[in-house]
Order: C-alpha cells, then structure tokens, then sequence
C-alpha cells in the first residue's frame, strides 16, 4: 500500500492550515504552524505563508489539502472524482460522501484514534468490526446503520484503557453516533456537505479535475 512519506508537520505548513496529521500535538503550542508558519524550505521565511497563486495553483493546493487531510494519494483521490462525476447529483457533495464514510475516516471521526494514521493502522491489523464482522480495508465505504466496533482483545490493550473518558468529552459529526459505554459508533445518516465545515474547497477541486 502506498503511503505518503513527506513529514506531517511540512505538509501542514506547505498548505499553510492545520490538517491535523499529528493528533494532539495540532492542538499544542508544538504545532508547526504555530511555530513557523511559512511554506518548507529555503526561501520559506522570506515567502511567508506563499506566493501569489494563480486560479489553477489555488486549485492544485485545495486538491493537495484535501488528500492530505484524508491521507490518501492522487489515483484514489482521482477515481473519487470519476466516481462522483458518474452519479447524478452534486459532484462536490457525492465525493464528500464518499471521502467521509471511508471506514478509516469513520474509525478517527468516532474519537478511536487521535489521528487518521492511527486509524488506517487499526484497520490494516484488523482491529475493527463492521457489523460484526473484521474489515481491514481502510477504503471501504460504510453505509447508513453500518456499525462499528474494536475487538474485544483490543479494548483489552492498555492505549485503550482511558478510550472512555476521551470518548465522553468528544465531539462527533452529525452523521455518525456513538455509544461510549458499549463503544459503538453507526452511521445514522449520510454526510451533509453543508453541515460540515471542511479545511479545503471541493468546488475547486472539481474544477481543477474537470480541466485536465
């Protein structure tokens, strides 16, 4: 599986917003964009947070935030795309559906895990349940009163033991509850782009898929 290896923090400062890659440390004064909020390199202070960008470069960083927020590279970000363009309705809105009810987006938006790596990580080892049932694909689409769970030999690991406490003062997308006594998240309803608030603009990144 193909993975992204460029260093979390760079690729936070080379979108100049904070895509939460790192879990807590984004939410502590540690955070890369507030210590050195510049663009990586060597002319990165003088550049600021970057250049003046032309309407196809804003369009290539609004891709680039948006599959490194979901950690996913260009030729499955690109058949999200083809997916979505196929069905009938908002391109936009269906390829939103689409990144957000990945089973690994899911594991992390239920509070599992502090960050998506962590989640795919779960996924891949075959932590999580699905209905029931072991799933280890991080890419798979979930479905409305899909439910999900860990192992029971997982909830048993000690980087499990406090998932309660964290759980209880979490917040989680309108589309997904959760139950923190059992520890089972389901998808009550389908992603609503306009009820949610992402870090990237998708009606660029169509525009920018559509010129190619």
């Amino acid at each position: 599986m193909g993975r992204n290896l460029t260093n979390k923090c760079k690729q936070c400062r080379r979108e100049g917003v904070k895509l939460f890659l790192k879990g807590e440390r984004c939410n502590s004064s540690k955070c890369a964009i507030v210590k050195r909020n510049f663009v990586p390199g060597l002319h990165g202070p003088k550049m600021g947070k970057g250049s003046r960008l032309s309407g196809y470069g804003l369009q290539l960083r609004e891709k680039q935030k948006a599959k490194r927020t979901y950690k996913i590279l260009e030729k499955q970000f690109r058949n999200y795309f083809k997916k979505a363009i196929d069905k009938v309705g908002d391109t936009g809105e269906i390829m939103f559906k689409f990144l957000e009810l990945r089973l690994d987006n899911a594991v992390y938006r239920a509070g599992f895990t502090t960050n998506r790596d962590q989640a795919r990580q779960l996924v891949n080892h075959g932590h999580i349940l699905v209905n029931g049932k072991k799933v280890n694909i991080p890419s798979y689409q979930l479905k409305v009163k899909d439910k999900i769970t860990l192992k029971p030999k997982t909830l048993a690991k000690e980087s499990f033991k406090n998932i309660g406490e964290r759980l209880s003062k979490a917040e989680f997308p309108h589309w997904l509850s959760m139950e923190v006594k059992t520890l089972e998240a389901q998808v009550i309803e389908l992603p609503d782009l306009n009820r949610n608030r992402p870090n990237f603009d998708l009606k660029l990144i169509i525009e920018f898929y559509s010129r190619q």
